[in-house]
């Protein structure tokens, strides 16, 4: 084997990178991007020496690696997990180039610690993105708040309508449960509030195939959508008329009956609307359509803490990155986010855990809640129209549900006697 170096012939380049595969120059395009980002500060290796280079002095000044796989590699991936290794312990960060792939492959590799993976052939400026992202100063990483961000209570005057808490719930992926999540957290804190006359209302923004009401069994009208059409000649008395009603408990408006598109409606009439429910409810929790539009910026400045659910695969991964990647991008307040793992591994589960490690490191971000899988029992819930503490009160995941919602009514009531104290 041939370290391929590329030296000027005046003094030695430092070697920031090396880029690894059984036949390098059948990856001409990961070839031609290196050479674009890092000029001749970079080298070749292949699969039987690189592990042993990995481990020497050579990689002293090794920032990263790229590890180029395709189909044929797939028969023997040994190699590939010992380079990994090899680069896990000298903190070399570990990109993979892949062609044609399998995902349950891909899967491995990024469980033994491989830090992103970009596809062959290689997207425009795709590899100089993920290069940016896996060097990233650990300042960058997103860090949870453990408290809301609310008003002044002590600036408030008597006759002041209340302004309650928003709290949006995002679903990174489809199917990752933000919709029985939303509903099941509204309940469980309208039952914790309701002691303290204080009111919860869910409000369904996906105008498409929105789905609380049939989580919560409650009619969709077409007072509602008459109401969300004009909002901006209603007021909080009309706002109340509208809304169903769960057991005479939960507020609920719901999405329209038939589909419409998700921009019938524009940013200043969605901040009336958030403003509407934060005057007549002490806590307004919207279920986020997925789709990021014109009005998604306003629920995000309006919020106090934004939920993102997500799942432990890769689609919820890739997802999470473009997500924090366009808040990052137009200077959105990123730091309101809270990621929920939903389906989280169990504590038994040490493959899961270490695929959880990896996926939190190689995005940048932190959990802030991890959610029990509940099993059957939660879509037959869905489907009989209640919330799982209705129907399986001792559900695990109904259990850490309400753990949250408890986090949620402590960390409200503490700001808000500290803000009345100043």
């Amino acid at each position: 084997m041939t370290v391929t170096v590329k030296e000027e012939e005046i003094e030695p380049q430092i070697i920031e990178a090396c880029a690894i595969a059984r036949d390098l120059e059948s990856f001409d395009l990961l070839i031609e991007d290196l050479e674009n980002n890092l000029g001749a500060n970079w080298g070749g290796l292949d699969f039987e020496n690189a592990e042993d280079i990995l481990r020497s002095s050579h990689a002293d000044t090794l920032k990263f690696i790229t590890i180029a796989l395709d189909k044929t590699d797939e028969k023997d991936l040994t190699f590939v997990d010992n380079i990994i290794n090899a680069a896990k312990e000298r903190d070399i960060k570990v990109i993979l180039v892949t062609h044609d792939l399998s995902a349950i492959s891909l899967h491995k590799l990024m469980r033994l610690g491989a830090s992103d993976f970009v596809p062959y052939p290689i997207p425009e400026n795709a590899l100089k993105d993920s290069i940016d992202r896996v060097l990233a100063s650990q300042e960058e990483r997103v860090v949870i708040k453990e408290v809301f961000v609310l008003p002044d209570a002590s600036l408030a005057k008597p006759d002041q309508p209340k302004q309650g808490i928003l709290l949006p719930i995002y679903g990174s992926s489809g199917g990752v449960g933000a919709t029985t999540f939303s509903t099941n957290l509204a309940w469980e804190m309208q039952e914790l509030l309701r002691e303290k006359n204080k009111t919860v209302c869910i409000l369904d923004f996906d105008f498409q195939f929105g789905s609380v009401a049939t989580y919560l069994d409650v009619a969709k009208n077409e007072a509602a959508f008459e109401l969300i059409s004009d909002v901006n000649n209603a007021d909080s008395e009309s706002f109340k008329q509208v809304i169903s009603m769960y057991k005479n408990k939960l507020a609920v408006l719901p999405s329209p009956q038939d589909a419409v598109p998700l921009e019938f409606i524009g940013q200043e009439e969605v901040k009336t609307l958030i403003d509407l429910a934060r005057s007549c409810y002490d806590v307004v929790i919207i279920d986020v359509p997925r789709t990021l539009v014109s009005w998604s910026e306003t629920i995000l400045n309006e919020c106090e803490l934004f939920l993102c659910l997500v799942n432990l695969d890769m689609r919820s991964a890739q997802n999470v990155q473009r997500f924090m990647r366009t808040l990052k991008a137009e200077d959105l307040p990123f730091e309101k986010v809270q990621f929920v793992l939903n389906r989280a591994p169990k504590m038994t589960d040490l493959s899961g855990k270490s695929r959880l490690k990896s996926m939190t490191e190689s995005l940048a971000i932190e959990l802030r809640w991890q959610l029990s899988d509940g099993g059957k029992q939660v879509p037959s819930a869905g489907d009989h129209g209640a919330p799982l503490a209705e129907v399986s009160p001792k559900n695990p995941l109904r259990k850490d549900i309400a753990k949250i919602a408890e986090t949620f009514v402590e960390l409200s009531e503490n700001e808000q006697q500290a803000a009345t104290a100043e």
